[in-house]
């Protein structure tokens, strides 16, 4: 995207601070908190690297934003296929889980669920990531109508695709066996789709 054309005029300022929510979740998810910078993320974004500090104030503020803005994505995306469900008369958790994956297409965004996790000791994303873990939690339960067990068992199905898109594995797909029937349990209705928009190895974000 062109750092300040959208649509044949320039950025309003919520556009612009779209634009660098959606870069720093790109770089975060690839890079991780600490080994992320405000300059890394301006540079994805377009922008300059005082500009999104004056937006955000620091690399804290912009971490707690993505996380947020991950995790209402997420949620929506969730809200959304029950909402199909009922009116299509389908099985909520089978288009709450096919929801899951296709948000494999909005770079970063799991990764950087998982890296406010990994960060519980932090004194203000640690508890950040708590609220947004129990919130997830409480949508499974309450919304989805799931037992304890059964969202014991969602959750951790999820965990696990976001582990796999991490170590960027899909490189190894189709020459590892393993790896190949990992990716073919877990994808069995949207494996050429996923192959397609899973982050490579060499891809830097």
């Amino acid at each position: 995207m062109s750092s300040d054309v959208l649509s044949g005029g320039r950025l309003s300022s919520e556009e612009r601070r779209r634009q660098i929510l959606e870069a720093a979740m790109a770089v975060f998810g690839a890079r991780g908190y600490e080994g992320a910078t405000t300059d890394g993320v301006a540079q994805a974004a377009g922008v300059s690297q005082p500009y999104v500090v004056r937006l955000f104030g620091s690399k804290e503020n912009l971490f707690l934003a993505t996380f947020d803005d991950a995790k209402g994505r997420l949620l929506a995306a969730f809200r959304a296929a029950l909402i199909r469900a009922t009116a299509e008369g389908e099985a909520g958790p089978k288009l709450v889980g096919e929801a899951y994956v296709d948000l494999i297409s909005v770079r970063g965004l799991h990764q950087t669920l998982s890296h406010g996790y990994l960060l519980g000791g932090h004194p203000v994303i640690g508890p950040a990531a708590r609220r947004g873990f129990a919130e997830v939690w409480r949508f499974v339960r309450d919304e989805m109508g799931f037992s304890a067990d059964d969202a014991r068992t969602f959750m951790a199905e999820g965990m696990l695709i976001s582990t796999m898109i991490g170590m960027r594995i899909v490189d190894d797909y189709g020459s590892d066996p393993q790896i190949t029937e990992l990716f073919r349990s877990c994808f069995p209705g949207e494996l050429p789709h996923v192959l397609e928009v899973l982050p490579r190895g060499d891809e830097r974000w």
